[in-house]
This record gives C-alpha cells, sequence and structure tokens, in this order.
C-alpha cells in the first residue's frame, strides 16, 4: 500500500504522495524554486492500512512540498458584448501556479 494524502489547496483537493509533482495555484506570492510550501489543511491521510478522515481536516497532519518552478497557464480571453449596443470588452487573464514536489506526508 501506498501512503498518499488528500489536501485542499486554494479552493481545489488534490490526492498526493511522496514524489508527486503537481501544478497549484500561487497563493504565496514570491517563492523561488527550491522553496519549502506547506499544505496544513489535509483532508485524509492513508498510512499502510490505517486511513484517517479528518472533520473537516486531520489534526497535526500536515504535507511538505518543495517548488519546483513559479509557472504561468495559458492565456484566457474573456469577451463581454452587449448586442445593438457598441458594447464590447476584451481582456486576458493568466493565472499564475506553483509547479512543486510532494516531499513528506507528516500525521
Amino acid at each position: 500500500m501506498t501512503d498518499y494524502a488528500v489536501v485542499k489547496h486554494g479552493g481545489k483537493q488534490y490526492r498526493v504522495s511522496p514524489g508527486d509533482v503537481l501544478l497549484v495555484e500561487r497563493t504565496v506570492p514570491d517563492l523561488k524554486a527550491g522553496d519549502e510550501l506547506l499544505f496544513d489543511q489535509v483532508m485524509m491521510v492513508s498510512q499502510g492500512d490505517s486511513v484517517r478522515v479528518g472533520t473537516p481536516v486531520v489534526e497535526g497532519a500536515s504535507v511538505r512540498t518543495q517548488v519546483v518552478a513559479p509557472d504561468r497557464g495559458k492565456k484566457v480571453i474573456v469577451f463581454k458584448k452587449k448586442r445593438r449596443k457598441g458594447y464590447r470588452r476584451t481582456q486576458g487573464h493568466r493565472q499564475d501556479y506553483y509547479r512543486v514536489r510532494v516531499e513528506t506526508i507528516e500525521a
């Protein structure tokens, strides 16, 4: 059995195992490659045959990750229009991400 955990970060939940590489939203500004990012909202931890489910989080559990690189998503075009009124607005957006590697699951 492999060890894994379910963590909540940036409004999303991720199932992580040690060694996994994830793309997570950039909630902490200005982290460089090699910096540590700690996920403390752990919803579930599985170690061996035991499974601990939190209500809503597991007390004392955390997941340590290391930032591999800051990254940016693809550009999304936001276009608004009202017909027959001459109203058109175009705006672009690129989401900032961190590519992180899961180091340890502490429970």
